[in-house]
């Protein structure tokens, strides 16, 4: 409860800071914060031959690339279609085909997952972002005319995933390795970890949810009020989807396939947003509201489930 109420503070704080105010400018700084804060005190156990556990564990590689890139984007493409709003299902499709993120580090940690295998999921994943546009640059071009809509922009990031491999892998990781050599700093980190995860989290949806773009929702529930409730209603439903099917794929038991659960049930929501700032008038701003919906579905579902079902795991209550 104490995760969830700071998650409902930050966003709203952050929401009504960016209403009221000109609001923050979205600097890649806030990717790097989320990488040293919630992604490196989670390395300090890897070691370099871990990545020896992507070739025993192919299987597991298999199980997550087949619910990752078919089944929820699948899912999302449906749900998206019955809201009858491109902008809608746009935002839904990119949280579907957005595997991971910063906090699904701290989620496999504090349930006993295999952390190595974890940050190896991680680093695919995000070697994956040029596929997840592609998907939706195909979807969107397919899909533009069911909603009446016109798409010609084609997505393009190749830089920006360079950035974000570079402040979520690699940073952490050199990171990670400096701290370990340095014991009173590890202690100290190790000793405050869920302390500093809790205020890393709070930080950056207040600072997500003040971004300039989000004040355009204001407008949208001037003139659309209707699009908030279908938005909110569709990311319950998919993430609903989301957990029957993780559920039913990954064998919960296994450290590893523990490891890969996360990695569905979690959404890389901050490169979503990201990704929606920037295409908004491609897309419309309704974009916004589907993955602004899944950092307040998100974390408490990942909440409910780690105190549900993930028993090995460490306690969650302060």
């Amino acid at each position: 409860m104490q995760l969830i109420f700071i998650v409902i503070l930050g966003a709203v704080l952050g929401f009504t800071y960016g209403s009221y105010t000109d609001g923050f400018i979205f600097s890649s700084k806030i990717c790097l914060f989320a990488g040293l804060t919630l992604i490196m005190p989670s390395l300090f156990k890897f070691e370099f031959s871990h990545v020896n556990l992507i070739w025993e564990h192919k299987p597991v590689l298999l199980k997550g690339f087949i619910v990752n890139y078919m089944i929820l984007p699948l899912f999302a493409a449906v749900i998206g279609f019955m809201t009858g709003d491109f902008g809608i299902t746009a935002g839904l499709f990119l949280v579907a085909v957005f595997s991971g993120g910063g906090m699904v580090m701290h989620w496999i940690k504090k349930s006993g997952g295999d952390t190595s295998f974890g940050f190896l999921l991680l680093f695919i994943n995000l070697l994956f972002i040029s596929l997840s546009l592609l998907m939706l640059h195909i979807f969107a071009t397919y899909s533009a005319g069911y909603f009446d809509v016109n798409y010609h922009s084609e997505i393009s990031i190749s830089n920006f995933a360079t950035v974000v491999i570079e402040l979520l892998i690699i940073v952490p990781l050199v990171t990670s390795r400096a701290v370990i050599c340095t014991k009173p700093l590890l202690d100290f980190i190790e000793k405050y970890r869920k302390y500093i995860s809790h205020i890393s989290i709070f930080i950056i949806l207040f600072y997500l949810f003040g971004l300039q773009n989000s004040k355009r929702l204001v407008d949208v529930y001037d003139f659309e009020p209707e699009l908030f409730y279908i938005a909110f209603i569709a990311v319950m439903a998919f993430y609903l989807l989301t957990f029957i099917v993780s559920k039913l794929i990954y064998d919960l038991n296994s450290p590893q396939e523990r490891a890969a659960f996360w990695h569905s049930i979690t959404r890389y929501l901050t490169l979503a947003l990201v990704i929606s700032t920037f295409s908004l008038n491609t897309f419309g701003v309704s974009m916004l509201l589907p993955i602004m919906f899944a950092y307040l579905v998100q974390i408490p579902l990942s909440v409910y489930i780690d105190k549900k079902y993930m028993s090995n795991g460490e306690s969650t209550t302060a």
